[in-house]
């Protein structure tokens, strides 16, 4: 079973079934019994249905806008953002904009192309967990999600600056 890493270093089983976007005139195929996470544009077309269910969450996709979502943050048991490429960082500003804009207090996983060395930038934007690509190894997380001691600016992990902090 695939793992997922919590921000604070923790590893656990990760029984999310993560349902691509359906073919042109397919439909969405939904796993039985297991928590799934569908694309956001499919959600939104289809919340009235999916209204309290706490098996079912969304992603987004790199060239999706968080905005969509805005007036129903808070309704999807989990929110992922996907990184289809490590080079792609338009998921940090999808992070940052759900937290701070919209305020997304509930889970928020990164999925897709997630290296051990984006962990702590991907923390600081707001993510809380991490589904590590498949290649990586899941046991060093703890090391990464921790790497720097201090950091300078404020984001969605302390909204004060270091120099602000030191004054204190």
């Amino acid at each position: 079973m695939p793992e997922v890493i919590a921000a604070d270093g923790s590893v656990r089983n990760d029984n999310w079934a993560i349902v691509a976007r359906p073919e042109a005139g397919e439909s969405l195929d939904i796993p039985e019994g297991q928590p799934a996470l569908i694309p956001v544009d499919l959600w939104l077309a289809g919340a009235d249905h999916y209204a309290g269910r706490n098996d079912i969450g969304v992603w987004f996709d790199s060239h999706d806008e968080p905005e969509q979502l805005a007036s129903r943050v808070h309704e999807p048991a989990l929110i992922a953002v996907n990184f289809p490429r490590f080079v792609d960082g338009r998921g940090y500003s999808i992070a940052r904009l759900l937290r701070e804009r919209y305020g997304y207090s509930g889970e928020l996983r990164a999925i897709g192309d997630v290296l051990l060395d984006q962990l702590q930038f991907m923390k600081r934007c707001g993510f809380d967990s991490f589904a590590l690509r498949p290649d990586k190894d899941a046991t060093k997380a703890a090391r990464c999600l921790n790497f720097f001691s201090q950091t300078y600016q404020a984001a969605a992990d302390t909204d004060v600056p270091l120099f602000r902090r030191r004054a204190s």
